[in-house]
């Protein structure tokens, strides 16, 4: 899991229909909610899907479907951006390809679940708001359905052999800034972890950018910021030096598209990268 937003008392308009005549439909429901989200790999797959596993437990547990639609007859961008979303990096909606759906229990309970799907990879988000009168439903509509771990779940070191690199999460720098913020950051707790595990492993540290700015500007903030995390697994976690390389891709490498802010933000990442093992 990426993100976990809870509220004991709070509300939530939950979409109930496509984006149509400058809007989209909802009801409100007061009372706890509780939002979470995951990215996980999903090689190949559309956000149908990655969905349709977590609408048949819905369906399972006497949900009512309220709205089930895709990217554009949904309303694309304007759906996208009049519905609640956790923001990045912990949420990403690829606006040519997500899936929506809204269910309702008897009880009052409402779900709306978002899947989206970019380069190989899903995010999910739940947003689970129970009845006024406190009473709720266990659903178990979780990512755990879907192909892949979580990126940030404690098997940071089996996804990274499996697939080659990895997304450094919640990691804190400064607009144009390349000062690493002092944490403490799990994320390199778990790779610093990994790494004096496996003193066999080479890994590059790749910064990477949004599209604002110059090429070489880019190039050399995002190599800046790569140092900056290299140096933070020497200095706090006694990673050894010539494990780690440090490089930067500027905007050359992006995850979503830079016409928007959710892209953009889903751009600004450090990657790690295993480069070899000693023979």
């Amino acid at each position: 899991m990426l993100a976990e937003r809870n509220s004991d008392l709070d509300r939530y308009a939950a979409p109930i229909n496509s984006f149509a005549d400058g809007a989209v439909e909802t009801i409100s429901i007061e009372g706890p909610i509780r939002r979470a989200a995951w990215r996980l790999d999903a090689p190949d797959q559309t956000p149908l899907q990655v969905i349709a596993p977590l609408r048949a437990q819905l369906q399972a547990a006497g949900f009512e479907t309220l709205l089930d639609c895709a990217a554009q007859a949904c309303g694309g961008f304007d759906f996208r951006f009049a519905t609640e979303v956790l923001p990045a990096p912990n949420m990403y909606v690829n606006i040519r390809a997500y899936h929506v759906i809204t269910a309702q229990h008897q009880s009052g309970d409402v779900v709306t679940i978002i899947a989206s799907t970019s380069a190989g990879v899903a995010y999910v988000q739940i947003i689970h708001a129970g009845a006024s009168d406190g009473a709720r439903t266990t659903v178990t509509a979780t990512p755990t359905t879907v192909t892949g771990a979580p990126l940030s779940s404690g098997n940071l070191g089996d996804t990274l052999l499996a697939r080659g690199h990895v997304v450094l999460e919640a990691l804190e720098f400064e607009t144009g800034s390349a000062e690493l913020g002092p944490g403490p950051f799990e994320t390199l707790s778990r790779l610093a972890s990994f790494l004096t595990s496996r003193p066999d492993l080479t890994v590059a540290l790749v910064g990477h950018t949004d599209s604002v700015g110059s090429l070489e500007g880019n190039i050399n903030l995002s190599r800046r910021r790569a140092r900056a995390v290299r140096q933070r697994l020497i200095e706090v976690y006694d990673v050894p030096a010539q494990q780690m390389e440090a490089e930067g891709m500027g905007y050359l490498a992006p995850l979503a598209s830079n016409l928007d802010a959710t892209g953009r933000d889903a751009n600004r990442r450090v990657e790690v990268v295993v480069l070899r093992a000693a023979e």
